[in-house]
């Protein structure tokens, strides 16, 4: 009786209030059948239901590997019963296969950001160990001028 009820729980247009008046049997008890089910065979309980392009990315992600190795016919087959087009799981599989793509570009832009940043600091450390060396030199000759009883208004002229 309840591998009956539960086939009929996965079909697309049933609703779970219907069974539950033609059998009795609690609704409650109806939802966890149907979910336990939808486990089995690979799809979280509530993903059957959903749009796809709501799916989480593990749903998504579990559908990639299971059509990985099918056939056209098994494929068209698999997403039939899982309510999805065929479009969607290429684009899914697409976007798998691109995932680490975007990483390499952005690890390029901020090992170009880094090197940048790497010039421009050299840059700074050059130019302020000029300016250090030119005050090194200016508080000399203020000194020797001091010593030699230059002021140092008469020296600036």
């Amino acid at each position: 009786m309840k591998e009956a009820i539960v086939a009929r729980l996965l079909e697309e247009d049933v609703v779970v209030m219907d069974i539950q008046k033609e059998t009795g049997v609690g609704i409650n008890t109806l939802y966890r059948w149907r979910d336990e089910a939808m486990n089995k065979r690979g799809l979280s309980a509530t993903t059957k239901y959903k749009n796809a392009d709501k799916w989480s990315g593990q749903d998504k992600f579990t559908v990639v590997l299971e059509t990985a190795n099918l056939s056209e016919i098994e494929f068209s087959e698999y997403c039939r019963e899982k309510g999805i087009y065929p479009e969607q799981v290429k684009e899914w599989r697409d976007a798998c296969i691109n995932a680490n793509d975007s990483t390499k570009e952005a690890n390029s832009k901020l090992s170009k950001e880094l090197r940048e940043e790497r010039k421009k600091n050299e840059r700074l450390e050059k130019e302020l160990a000029r300016k250090e060396k030119a005050l090194v030199e200016t508080a000399a000759l203020y000194k020797a001028c001091a010593e030699l009883g230059i002021s140092k208004r008469t020296y600036n002229r």
